[in-house]
């Protein structure tokens, strides 16, 4: 089958809209959601007994040619095995739409992938587990690709395959009047219930948008780099390849300040769970009091999610609108939760909170909506640790030194600002001197830039013949170079 290609000019673009639904209907998102996950289970079932069989036929002896045969992970062969079996293993199945199969067998498929790529060395990154099965406590969704999914006419109701006509809790004109326009195609609809246990549809649509930035919208400086941090006064700082800051933008702090009352509802659960039983080792099923309690922890989570949102999206929209070229530091943000233990949780607590790679993520596809240029610094380049006013290095400087001194020069600047200021400079000409300064868009070594013309691209570098992990000083002599904090 030829691969889906998005026409020029056009983008894929998502709408999230909440429902207000029946109790009727509610039951019936539960259904599908529920058939996603007997499907992923069922077939995840089949395909470890295949490969348990297997296995203990080599312990026999017998060789590969007399091995019971595997399974076919694709979902093609998924859904075909499927079919033979859901008469017995669901025989409800025909309650529920076919997407709704379809759903957790597709899951199914890319895990299985996943995880098969991870081992032979073909996917990149963290070793990738083998698929669990999934509880009645796992996320519900189900998504759907075929059938009758389209916006009501009058922007307050949705219909999706088998369940029908839902009301929505908001009004869905900016979608409605696209799709009416022609500028505007759902390519397919995704129900999911939230951790405060509301229902939303997704729609993933495909859309003609223009490459422009609204009238209202006044530009600022044409260059800014963009620092990133977990403290509460700085969550992003932006500054000119000059040296001035433009804004400082504050972390919400949302799971910080929602933990006095998470606390509290979790204890309260707790107790409400029941005491545990050493006979069957486990607790006592839990009360409709402790659903409530759980709800209300779940209604916590989700309100301060939608606080840090609501904010992230602001300043990215901000940022792709009013600059031409927006510079942000790449980070391992993975990277940075693993290990510390008890010592360093509090700081893992608030590297969550801030969400720094949604930052990047968002404003991947905003930069493109509004033509702007997004400029991505290599993981190792030193903008903290280097002074943006001659260019040297310090090494030695800590996540605590929050004021940059240079031992070189004598400037004494924000730790933040600093480094905001270094960043600029690699997306275009600055004021200072030394290698921060040197870098120039698309030419930076390690740098990628991200446009609405342009994909990707690894350019070469520009750092006058000096290794990729060092740099030097004004009188060329090489420093050693540190990682970024």
């Amino acid at each position: 089958m030829a691969k889906f290609e998005i026409p020029a000019g056009w983008v894929v673009q998502g709408y999230r809209f909440a429902l207000d639904p029946t109790p009727a209907q509610e039951r019936s998102f539960r259904s599908h959601a529920g058939g996603a996950r007997k499907a992923h289970n069922v077939m995840l079932g089949a395909v470890k007994a295949v490969m348990d069989q297997r296995t203990a036929e080599r312990s026999y002896g017998i060789a590969d040619p007399g091995l019971t045969p595997s399974m076919n992970w694709t979902l093609a062969g998924l859904r075909k095995q499927w079919n033979q079996r859901k008469g017995v293993v669901a025989p409800w199945w025909a309650e529920n739409s076919k997407e709704a199969y379809n759903s957790g067998l597709d899951s199914l498929a890319r895990a299985l992938d996943a995880w098969n790529n991870s081992r032979t060395g073909e996917r990149a990154g963290k070793p990738v587990g083998f698929p669990r099965f999934k509880t009645a406590r796992s996320r519900r969704a189900v998504r759907f690709t075929t059938g009758v999914i389209r916006v009501e006419a009058d922007r307050h109701h949705v219909v999706l395959p088998r369940i029908g006509r839902i009301k929505t809790h908001e009004s869905t004109r900016k979608l409605h009047r696209r799709i009416t326009s022609g500028s505007a195609r759902i390519l397919s609809a995704t129900l999911a219930q939230d951790a405060a246990g509301r229902w939303h549809v997704g729609f993933q649509t495909l859309v003609a948008r223009a490459v422009e930035v609204p009238a209202h919208v006044g530009a600022r400086a044409p260059v800014v780099g963009v620092d990133v941090g977990v403290k509460a006064d700085s969550l992003l700082v932006i500054a000119t390849p000059d040296g001035r800051e433009i804004d400082r933008v504050r972390a919400p702090k949302s799971l910080t300040s929602a933990q006095k009352r998470l606390r509290a509802l979790q204890r309260r659960a707790a107790r409400q769970l029941g005491p545990y039983d050493r006979v069957t080792q486990s607790r006592r099923q839990g009360s409709n009091r402790w659903r409530s309690t759980q709800g209300r922890v779940g209604r916590t989570h989700a309100h301060a999610a939608a606080v840090r949102r609501d904010v992230l999206h602001k300043a990215t929209t901000e940022l792709a609108q009013r600059h031409q070229v927006i510079v942000v530091e790449t980070l391992n943000v993975s990277g940075m939760h693993a290990g510390g233990g008890a010592r360093k949780r509090g700081l893992n607590r608030s590297i969550a909170d801030a969400a720094l790679a949604e930052i990047r993520r968002m404003l991947t596809y905003k930069t493109r909506w509004y033509g702007s240029v997004l400029v991505e610094a290599d993981r190792f380049f030193p903008s903290s640790k280097t002074c943006s006013g001659c260019g040297r290095g310090k090494p030695n400087l800590t996540l605590a030194d929050r004021t940059y001194v240079c031992e070189h020069c004598g400037v004494v600047i924000d730790r933040d600002l600093n480094a905001a200021i270094n960043l600029a400079r690699l997306g275009g000409t600055g004021t200072g001197s030394g290698p921060a300064a040197s870098h120039r868009t698309g030419n930076g070594r390690g740098v990628r830039q991200e446009s609405a013309t342009t994909t990707v691209v690894n350019a070469a570098g520009e750092e006058a013949s000096t290794r990729h992990n060092q740099m030097v000083d004004r009188t060329g002599t090489a420093v050693p170079q540190g990682t970024a904090a």
